[in-house]
C-alpha cells in the first residue's frame, strides 16, 4: 500500500469515481440512449434488472478476494486491475452493438461490465478494510463518498452535452477513459502479506450473530431507506411544483453533487473528532434537517440551497455509515462481511424507493418529505444496541481499536 497518505487517498477516490461515473450514467443517461435506440420501457426494465444483478452477487465476489491470493499478486490488488479493465474493454464495445438490433447481446455486455464493476468495487472496499487504521476509517469513506459524488458533477455536466453535441460513442470513450485513471495509483501500490488473523475463516461469519452487528445492519438499513427514498423525490418534486426544465434539473443534479462532497468531507471529520455514536447522532440530526426542510421549499431560488444542503445530509449518512460498517467488520472476512452489510443498505435504499413513491401519490411531496424525516428519529432506539448505555466505544466483533 501507499505509505504517502495523499497517494492513498487519492487511489480510494480515483476508484469510488470510476464507479460513480458508469453509475451516473446508468442513473441519468441509460434509459435515453437505449430509447433513442428505439428500446421499450420494458426493454429497458428488464435490461436494467439484469445489468444489476452483480451487485445482488457480489459477495461472492467479496469471499472469492478472501480466500484466494490470485497467482500470488494478492488478495485485491490483482482483482481490483481486473474489474478496471473488464469494464474499460466493455465500454469500447458497447457502440459497436445495436441494442434494438441484437438485445440479450447488449444485455450480456452490460452484465459483464457490471461484474467488473462490482469486482473492484467490493475488492476496494476489501483492501480499504485491510490496511486503513481505525482513527483514519472515517476520513477514507469521506474521500470515497466524495469521489463517487464528484463523479456525479462531472458525468452530470460533461456526459450530457457529449450525448447532445457530439456522440453517444464519445461517451462510452470518455467513460472508458475515466476507467483507467486509477490504474497507476493500484500499479504502483503494494499488498502487505496477510497476517494470520486476516486469514479467511469461515467461522468468522458467526459475528452475524450478535446483536450489534445484527442492530448496525439495521440501522444502514434505515438510513439508506429514507435518503434514498428523499433523493428520488427532489426533481420531480421541483419539476411538479415549480415547472423547472429537464436542463435546469441537471444544473439542480450538479448542486446536489457539490453538496455531496461537502457532507462527505463533513461526515469523515465528525467521526474521527467526536466518536461513532456522536457521529451516528450527527448524521441522524442532518438527515433529519436536510431532508425536513425540502417540505418547506418555497420557490426555485430558495431550492438551489435546500438541494445542496440535502446533498450534505446524503454525503454525511452515507460517510459515517460506512465508517461505521468498517468499524465493525472482521478482519478474516472483511470483503465478505462488508459487502453483506452493503447489500442490507441496497435492499433498503430499493425499498425507500417504493415505498416513497407511493406515498407521493397517496399523500404529495411535502407530506412524503415530512414523514421520511421524521424516520431518522427511529435511529435512536438502536444506538444503545449498537454502541451500549454507558460504555466506552469500542469495536464489539473484532475486539477494540
Amino acid at each position: 500500500m501507499h505509505r504517502n497518505k495523499t497517494l492513498r487517498y487519492t487511489m480510494y477516490a480515483s476508484l469510488y469515481f470510476t464507479q460513480g461515473t458508469i453509475l451516473s450514467y446508468f442513473t441519468a443517461l441509460n434509459a435515453l440512449y437505449l430509447l433513442s435506440r428505439g428500446l421499450t420501457m420494458t426493454d429497458i426494465g428488464i435490461f436494467a434488472a439484469i445489468a444489476l444483478l452483480p451487485f445482488v452477487i457480489k459477495i461472492f465476489l467479496g469471499m472469492l478476494s478472501d480466500r484466494v491470493n490470485l497467482l500470488g499478486f494478492g488478495h485485491r490488488k490483482p482483482y481490483i486491475l481486473i474489474g478496471l479493465l473488464v469494464q474499460t474493454l466493455c465500454l469500447i464495445i458497447v457502440p459497436f452493438i445495436d441494442p434494438a438490433q441484437y438485445y440479450w447481446g447488449f444485455v450480456a455486455l452490460a452484465f459483464t461490465l457490471q461484474m467488473g464493476m462490482a469486482l473492484y468495487d467490493t475488492c476496494t472496499d476489501g483492501l480499504a478494510l485491510d490496511t486503513t487504521p481505525t482513527e483514519e476509517q472515517g476520513t477514507i469513506q469521506g474521500f470515497m463518498v466524495g469521489g463517487r459524488a464528484f463523479a456525479v458533477v462531472v458525468t452530470a455536466s460533461v456526459v450530457g452535452l457529449l450525448a447532445d453535441f457530439v456522440s453517444w460513442t464519445a461517451v462510452f470513450w470518455l467513460l472508458a477513459a475515466f476507467t483507467l485513471v486509477p490504474i497507476p495509483l493500484v500499479l504502483t501500490a503494494k499488498e502487505a502479506e496477510r497476517t494470520s488473523d486476516e486469514k479467511f475463516d469461515w467461522s468468522a461469519f458467526a459475528a452475524f450473530k450478535q446483536k450489534t452487528v445484527v442492530f448496525l445492519a439495521i440501522l444502514g438499513f434505515l438510513f439508506f431507506f429514507i435518503i434514498a427514498g428523499a433523493n428520488q423525490l427532489v426533481n420531480p418534486f421541483l419539476q411538479e411544483t415549480f415547472g423547472i426544465s429537464l436542463s435546469m434539473a441537471g444544473y439542480y443534479t450538479t448542486v446536489w453533487g457539490v453538496g455531496v462532497v461537502l457532507g462527505a468531507t463533513f461526515g469523515g471529520r465528525v467521526y474521527k473528532q467526536i466518536g461513532m455514536r456522536n457521529a451516528t447522532l450527527a448524521a441522524m440530526g442532518v438527515g433529519l434537517v436536510g431532508t425536513l426542510l425540502l417540505a418547506f421549499t418555497g420557490g426555485p431560488g430558495m431550492a438551489w440551497l435546500l438541494v445542496a444542503l440535502f446533498g450534505l445530509a446524503y454525503g454525511t449518512q452515507q460517510t459515517i455509515y460506512f465508517a461505521l460498517a468498517m468499524k465493525y467488520t472482521v478482519p478474516s472476512i472483511a470483503a465478505s462481511m462488508f459487502a453483506i452489510l452493503m447489500a442490507v443498505t441496497n435492499i433498503g435504499q430499493g425499498a425507500g424507493m417504493a415505498v416513497s413513491g407511493m406515498l407521493v401519490d397517496a399523500r404529495g411531496f411535502r407530506v412524503t418529505f415530512v414523514v421520511l424525516a421524521a424516520l431518522n428519529l427511529l435511529a435512536l432506539p438502536l444506538l444503545p444496541k449498537i454502541f451500549g448505555r454507558a460504555q466506552p466505544e469500542t469495536n464489539l466483533v473484532s475486539g477494540g481499536e
